[in-house]
């Protein structure tokens, strides 16, 4: 009985001690978030080719959000949305995966925002999580 005990209690104290370490970490990915967006935030906005400017850096909780403006002349903001939508998820999520790694593996939430540079209103957003890269050995 005695033996019982010992091995729940082992097997029990990673469970009862997550909390703290997961507060303790979560804690830190706050800090991380926000001095990022701090930092990164001194270099914008950035031209990031012909139609995206990369405009600001959001901490928003665990998660990392960029702002982006497209400027897209001849297409409205609903063609864009919608075709921006469909043609950039796969590369703006595997870009995200392997410039984000170390991000999204410790638990910080990657947020790619499209924004009009016309109307200055939301077209479409990427949220990318770790379970959203496949990161082999890992």
């Amino acid at each position: 009985m005695y033996k019982r005990g010992i091995l729940l209690l082992t097997l029990a104290l990673p469970i009862l001690a997550a909390p703290g370490i997961t507060d303790k970490i979560r804690q830190q990915n706050l800090q991380v978030v926000q001095k990022a967006a701090e930092g990164l935030n001194e270099t914008l906005p950035q031209q990031i080719d012909r139609y995206t400017r990369l405009i600001r850096l959001e901490p928003k909780g665990e998660k990392l959000i960029y702002v982006y403006e497209l400027n897209v002349t001849g297409k409205s903001d609903a063609e864009v949305a919608t075709e921006g939508r469909k043609r950039m998820r796969k590369p703006v999520t595997e870009g995200i995966c392997t410039s984000s790694k170390r991000f999204l593996q410790s638990g910080i939430d990657i947020v790619y925002r499209y924004e009009s540079a016309k109307s200055h209103k939301p077209l479409f957003a990427f949220d990318v999580t770790k379970k959203d890269c496949h990161y082999r050995g890992e």
